[in-house]
């Protein structure tokens, strides 16, 4: 008897389960909306004077738990706005077949070259797909909506103390001008020890 009340309780799921509304979307015909903290592909972003932001530090390269980033740095050169001379990438590649989405790479760069987008991949059906060129990931920054995270925005977070590169240098000019203000203390005038008297002896008292 046992068996058929399982088989009964069994197909009463089923049916319930048949007319209830799907909790699935099928992506990419229909996205659902993603959170403020979502993290989802990557993108080369461009600095405040529209120049290539990444210096070629391998910073990230080196960092990489999954070995998934190869960067090939490019000879120093004068910067076409400043005029001083920076590094620059000569090519940058991403392999997202093996990303574990760790964001270690965005936090450790010095000049927030690289961040994350809020934004899927365009779905594909080969490996190829998947490897993010250096073309892609500046296209990535002009299609795709970018996250906050920056690294120096999450190093801040992390270390409030250290705070924003723009931060610092602010705090050091400070400190620098207050050091050149402030009076510098009268050096203290050298007090002598007393110099012993000479022994002459016991005195003979006159009679």
């Amino acid at each position: 008897m046992g068996y058929f009340f399982d088989a009964a309780r069994a197909m009463a799921m089923s049916l319930k389960s048949a007319f209830r509304k799907p909790t699935t979307i099928e992506y990419p015909f229909e996205k659902r909306d993603q959170g403020p903290r979502a993290r989802l592909t990557f993108a080369l972003v461009h600095d405040e004077h529209e120049e290539e932001a990444c210096v070629g530090c391998l910073m990230c390269q080196k960092i990489c738990p999954s070995q998934v980033i190869t960067v090939v740095p490019g000879k120093k050169r004068p910067s076409e706005a400043t005029g001083k001379k920076r590094g620059f990438a000569d090519d940058f590649v991403l392999d997202m077949n093996a990303c574990i989405y760790c964001e270690l790479c965005v936090q450790v760069c010095p000049t927030d070259a690289i961040v994350m987008t809020q934004e899927h991949m365009r779905p594909g059906f080969a490996r190829e797909d998947l490897v993010l060129t250096m073309d892609k990931l500046y296209a990535n920054e002009q299609e795709k909506e970018l996250s906050w995270g920056r690294a120096s925005i999450l190093l801040a977070m992390q270390d409030p103390k250290r705070g924003t590169d723009q931060e610092r240098a602010v705090t050091k000019k400070k400190s620098a001008a207050k050091a050149a203000t402030k009076p510098k203390p009268e050096p203290k005038a050298e007090v002598k020890a007393d110099e012993p008297k000479a022994d002459t002896g016991p005195t003979e008292d006159a009679s």
